[in-house]
């Protein structure tokens, strides 16, 4: 029998209300203009608004005029500052909000197993741009959760009450030809690479990852060839985090476009890791040292709906006076019916990370998935992370109004190694293994829809229920989790 937790459903609940109320209040007002009506002008200017993006200081406003604007924010998207407009300042920001209930949560049947708790996020940023040469953006995050009484409370995930999440300086010098560059940014900053499944600042978490550090991003020739070398800056949920606590991180990542027509897409990378504490991996403990190479291979067959997404990598280095020597690929292939109604989506994936044959030996075998973005590829539980593991997963979208997606995802989980234990999207241990433990880990559904109110505001709610494998009735506590939530995203 589930415990009662009517009281405490009660308060989640009116507290995701109140903030999810407070961000469609803000949607509403931020629309002195409707979207798709005309300005109250003689001669009515299309608008073309950046798209908004994971990484806010990804955006170009350069090029925008708030005057032809139609829109409550544009005033302060492009301020200028001096008389020739070479001077200038945006803003913007993020609020959300997400409830979530989880049923028999770490596979137990324990009433703490049980929860129902809401997430708030709010995210400012000024992005300040002195000549075509010098720009500062600083951009500040506040994080917070109502109670959580699920195992492990509330985490660094859930919470992280006031902090900078970004705050750099770029130095740009253009050279060679109109479109070559090179950018120097040092300070706090989000990474993000590739489909972020090895680095990514986790935009689902309620608090996302940072770096401080320098990168050097060169543009020339259709390539964007990024090198950095950072401190990753883990969450300090009440205090300001703190970059003398995470390890070392650095890399360089080229990705271009090939092809006459440019549907050919590259990744090539390489990324080292150093931490400065002992880590355990398999019954293997001590300083890390792992160095990734690999690369990625994506596009689409011209105009026959079928697109590709490939992924490699090798990892080398040591783990105290162990070896490393691990690897992992992914692959997914998809077909959109573009000539149908609803524009049916479907595709077929395959992922794989090495684990550790023998434990405690002299060898390092486990995959590290180093800082992954697990949430879009292994499930959106977040339960089972890209270490020690095999995912054939499979899934279907379809839009029933073009502001709608509805989405079906599959995946079915088994181990790579029997002597090796089962890792979460964090890269801890979800449960350790046992002589003679089953490979088969489980199986997960997750059903998510997403409705696109304006350009501002997005609602989205999903459901996923996780069936434990075999694997879990051998190790101990075996039973399904659900786990269900809704959430509300304004961008400005």
């Amino acid at each position: 029998m589930k415990r009662n937790r009517n009281s405490k459903m009660e308060h989640t609940t009116l507290t995701s209300a109140a903030l999810a109320g407070a961000i469609a209040i803000m949607s509403a007002s931020g629309h002195a203009v409707a979207l798709d009506e005309p300005a109250e002008t003689d001669a009515p200017v299309q608008v073309s608004y950046p798209k908004f993006q994971t990484l806010r200081f990804n955006e170009d406003w350069s090029g925008f005029d708030p005057a032809n604007g139609n829109d409550y924010w544009d005033d302060i998207k492009h301020m200028k500052l001096n008389d020739d407009g070479s001077v200038w300042v945006g803003f913007g920001g993020e609020f959300r909000a997400r409830a979530e209930t989880w049923e028999s949560f770490g596979f137990s049947a324990a009433p703490t197993a049980d929860d129902t708790f809401a997430l708030g996020r709010v995210q400012l940023y000024s992005d300040w741009h002195f000549g075509e040469n010098v720009r500062v953006f600083i951009e500040g995050e506040s994080a917070f959760s109502t109670d959580r009484d699920l195992p492990g409370g509330i985490r660094g995930l859930d919470a992280d009450t006031l902090d900078l999440q970004n705050a750099f300086a770029d130095f740009i010098l253009p050279f060679g030809d109109s479109d070559d560059k090179v950018t120097l940014r040092v300070g706090r900053q989000g990474l993000l690479y590739g489909k972020q499944r090895l680095v990514s600042t986790l935009p689902w978490s309620n608090s996302q990852r940072s770096w401080d550090g320098a990168k050097v991003m060169l543009e020339t020739h259709g390539w964007q060839i990024d090198a950095f070398y950072t401190r990753f800056t883990p969450v300090s949920k009440y205090d300001f985090n703190d970059w003398n606590a995470g390890p070392d991180f650095w890399g360089v990542y080229a990705t271009t476009k090939l092809g006459e027509d440019k549907s050919i897409g590259i990744d090539l990378y390489y990324l080292g890791l150093e931490t400065d504490t002992a880590v355990t991996f398999n019954g293997t403990m001590g300083i890390e040292e792992r160095h990734t190479v690999g690369g990625r291979i994506f596009g689409k067959f011209g105009d026959s709906g079928f697109a590709y997404d490939a992924e490699a990598a090798y990892q080398f280095g040591d783990v105290g006076t162990a070896d490393v020597s691990a690897y992992m690929f992914a692959t997914q292939v998809s077909y959109t019916a573009k000539d149908i109604s609803w524009s049916p989506t479907g595709y077929i994936g395959f992922d794989y990370a090495s684990g550790d044959d023998v434990a405690g030996d002299a060898n390092v075998e486990t995959f590290n998935h180093l800082f992954p973005l697990g949430h879009a590829y292994n499930g959106y539980m977040d339960l089972i992370g890209r270490q020690n593991i095999m995912d054939i997963s499979a899934g279907v979208s379809f839009k029933p109004h073009k502001k709608v997606l509805v989405k079906a995802d599959f995946h079915n989980f088994s181990r790579s190694e029997s002597a090796d234990s089962v890792y979460n999207a964090g890269g801890g241990v979800l449960r350790a293994t046992a002589a003679g433990a089953s490979d088969d880990v489980g199986q997960e559904i997750d059903i998510t829809i997403k409705y696109m109110v304006d350009r501002h505001l997005t609602l989205q709610g999903g459901y996923s229920h996780f069936f434990a494998g075999d694997y879990f009735t051998d190790t101990g506590a075996d039973e399904d989790i659900d786990w269900a939530y809704f959430q509300a995203v304004y961008k400005f």
